[in-house]
């Protein structure tokens, strides 16, 4: 991505935002780690219990390496639990594993946020390779080709296209963690408004990234504008 003057500033502001979430979201992991559950399960027993309360029995619940690496897999269908969450009976461990159960249950719902994201990844992956390079073309070259530059902001389009029908999938699969966790009774209240808490500082980095995208995406399209108008 080219770092005009613009883009810097956007970037820097941006970049400084998604630091204090991601900073919040890791104390309020480590905060809400501390705390058991009244139920006792474990990460992996909660997702066990969740896919099959849903009648989802596809699902494998696996553990994967890494921190804060939990996510569904619906290609190969797999819950994929951090060992943070997998092994753990805490309310944190809880909210993971339930919210990642949640895109287990869209899956198989069909829900359609999550089916049109499934389709755009062949199309992001491919954007995201060659994006940076048609921006760097479009901005050297915007006095005598501002059509590359356009180019440029139709990969773009399309990575901040798929950042904001992230928003509502994870909202969504929240929704369904915290509905369930409470129908159950495997959180209690305040184990729930910890639950909540969690998740939703997880949702906001989302939205950071997707509010980025938009707002990088706006000013390339002004500068295209700008050039086109001088020509």
């Amino acid at each position: 991505m080219m770092l005009t003057p613009g883009v810097t500033i956007i970037s820097l502001i941006f970049f400084g935002i998604s630091m204090l979430v991601s900073y919040r979201l890791r104390n309020k992991f480590k905060q809400y780690s501390a705390v058991p559950t009244s139920s006792g399960l474990t990460g992996r027993e909660i997702a066990e219990k969740m896919l099959k309360d849903n009648g989802i029995y596809d699902v494998k619940v696996i553990s994967v390496d890494g921190h804060l690496s939990d996510h569904y897999n619906p290609a190969n269908k797999t819950v994929n639990l951090s060992p943070d969450v997998y092994n753990n009976n805490s309310v944190a461990a809880a909210a993971v594993a339930a919210h990642e159960c949640g895109h287990a249950v869209q899956h198989s719902k069909g829900y359609q946020w999550l089916t049109l994201r499934s389709k755009l990844v062949p199309a992001v992956q491919f954007s995201s390779t060659i994006m940076p390079w048609v921006l760097l073309g479009g901005v050297l070259m915007l006095k005598v080709f501002p059509g590359l530059l356009l180019g440029g902001i139709i990969l773009f389009a399309i990575t901040t296209l798929f950042s904001l029908i992230t928003l509502p999938v994870e909202f969504d699969a929240s929704k369904r963690a915290l509905q369930w966790l409470d129908s159950t009774g495997i959180t209690y209240q305040k184990e729930h408004a910890m639950a909540k808490d969690a998740l939703w500082w997880a949702a906001m980095t989302y939205v950071v990234a997707a509010v980025s995208s938009l707002v990088l995406l706006f000013h390339y399209v002004l500068m295209y504008l700008g050039a086109r108008d001088r020509n």
